[in-house]
């Protein structure tokens, strides 16, 4: 599948609007209410593991967790890595930039194929102790446990981490936390889930927590394609033009093929229009006027559609927060 398609000249939008910011704004009662128990608890804790999203390393890191990563030993797990454009040189200028926020530690995981790796096992774990035992314990000095708080914005793959490490050191199958597909399915902040037994580690599971104020439309709508949003909160419609506008933007016409357009389109609903079409997604609609039945193109299952093929790495992989 080409990416690129030579002497393609035309102009695409430069900029990116949505009819409706409002649709942004998203900060639930059990988000306000999830942050006050996590600093409640932050004083039985001895590390905190964050876990983002690799496609948007910066995007909707909340600035609000800087409290939790400044008292504390910090580790980043940048997980969905295998959906990342992985490029030395992108990985490289990641890194660099995280240190400069603060962050020392960063993995790049797939979290969903951790039964093939010994990442959890021998590296996570062990290192939350290092870092632990390298700095005071206040109340906690002289403890023979180690505990962490996993934070992170909604559905960047938290809950998956516990039963994977969980998995991974007591080789236990079950799910200890539930695991969804869906922004905002933990709720509250957990009790203590043993880990490991030897020495004793937990981790304390908590929902995932979003800025009350997302910074710019870029910022959220690729928080939207990454799920950390409810699809039906930002619109699926709109999530697909603002894919479909930042493919262009870098000449990235891979969903040309995948889509079997006949080239590249900067219309949302003339996209949309032909992968409805393509894919037989009709609507049978009422003409009021006329009383007789119309078939219509029914474009939110097309933007269904076409936000599956991008989340599943159907489109290629990428880095949406390239320009940050």
């Amino acid at each position: 599948m080409a990416s690129r398609l030579p002497g393609t000249a035309r102009s695409f939008r430069s900029k990116f609007s949505l009819p409706n910011e409002n649709v942004l704004r998203w900060f639930p009662g059990h988000m306000h209410k999830g942050l006050g128990e996590m600093q409640a608890r932050l004083k039985d804790i001895d590390c905190v593991i964050e876990i983002h999203d690799a496609r948007i390393p910066f995007s909707g890191r909340d600035t609000q967790f800087r409290t939790f990563i400044q008292l504390r030993p910090h580790i980043l797990l940048l997980n969905k890595a295998d959906l990342a454009d992985s490029k030395k040189s992108q990985v490289l200028n990641i890194e660099e930039k995280l240190k400069e926020q603060g962050v020392d530690t960063v993995f790049f995981t797939d979290l969903r194929q951790f039964e093939k790796s010994n990442l959890l096992r021998k590296e996570i774990l062990p290192l939350v102790k290092e870092l632990t035992d390298s700095r005071p314990r206040y109340n906690r000095e002289g403890l023979n446990e180690y505990t962490a708080m996993v934070i992170g914005v909604p559905n960047v793959g938290k809950s998956t981490f516990i039963n994977a490490v969980r998995w991974a050191n007591l080789n236990r199958k079950g799910k200890a936390v539930s695991v969804g597909d869906k922004a905002g399915v933990t709720r509250h902040v957990s009790n203590k889930i043993r880990v490991d037994n030897s020495p004793p580690v937990y981790i304390i599971d908590t929902p995932g927590i979003l800025t009350p104020k997302v910074p710019d439309i870029e910022n959220g709508m690729r928080l939207g394609l990454c799920s950390c949003v409810p699809d039906h909160l930002v619109g699926e419609e709109n999530l697909a033009d603002y894919l479909l506008y930042w493919l262009n933007k870098r000449e990235n016409f891979s969903y040309v093929d995948y889509f079997k357009l006949d080239g590249p389109v900067d219309n949302a609903m003339v996209f949309l229009t032909k992968v409805a079409v393509n894919n037989q997604k009709v609507l049978r609609v009422r003409d009021v006027a006329t009383n007789q039945i119309e078939r219509k193109p029914d474009l939110q299952a097309a933007a269904l559609i076409v936000l599956r093929a991008f989340r599943s790495g159907e489109l290629g992989r990428v880095l949406l927060d390239d320009d940050m």
